[in-house]
């Protein structure tokens, strides 16, 4: 049997990415109210947090040396510079979770999806689209989180980043947050159904004489 993050059997990994400030952590969070099973891989980051953020549960906050010496020593799955600020995927986090074969779900930037996606083939990888430029322009500003001059950086790298979305198998527009939800909770129940019988085949197989 092929290990996975060094897992017999991991749970299904769920790739969510899109711009700053498209709603990837509200659609998200609507996802696990519906399906508590799922994990959420909790990223680490450099940035300072938010007001109402806490360590441990919204990300793991690392100094800038801490972050370059992890990332050295090959703790992460998946790392990028963001907006001047330093993501990542610890791969102890995400073994960690897997490890119980329960989903997980990773919400992280594009240019670490694509690195996820070298190191995970079997992830499902979905992109969170705005309606516009411009909407995302407004929710990034009403959002408050950033001066002036950090939601143009946000925004430069979403322009960026929308040239990507073409990559991905799945992309959801969240223009309407229900409907975006819904789509987004059938996407994964697909997912994990599809997977449930190649696993069942799979050992259906690994019993015949």
């Amino acid at each position: 049997m092929r290990k996975v993050l060094g897992v017999d059997r991991p749970g299904h990994v769920f790739v969510i990415t899109g711009p700053s400030g498209v709603g990837k952590g509200t659609l998200i969070r609507g996802l696990m109210e519906r399906m508590p099973e799922i994990e959420l891989s909790v990223s680490a980051t450099t940035r300072s947090p938010r007001p109402g953020e806490r360590d441990g549960v919204d990300y793991h906050f690392l100094d800038a040396d801490e972050f370059a010496e992890r990332r050295a020593r090959g703790e992460f799955v998946e790392h990028v510079d963001y907006a001047g600020s330093s993501y990542g995927t610890l791969r102890s986090e995400l073994e960690g979770r897997a490890s119980a074969g329960a989903p997980v779900v990773l919400e992280i930037e594009v240019q670490g999806a694509r690195q996820v996606r070298r190191a995970l083939p079997d992830a499902t990888q979905i992109f969170i689209a705005p309606p516009s430029l411009e909407e995302l322009a407004r929710r990034l500003r009403e959002r408050g989180t950033d001066d002036p001059e950090g939601v143009e950086r946000r925004l430069a790298v979403a322009r960026e980043e929308l040239e990507a979305r073409d990559e991905f198998a799945h992309v959801i527009l969240n223009d309407q947050l229900e409907r975006a939800l819904q789509q987004l909770e059938s996407i994964v129940l697909g997912e994990l159904e599809s997977s449930a019988r190649g696993q069942a085949q799979g050992e259906g197989e690994l019993r015949k004489p």
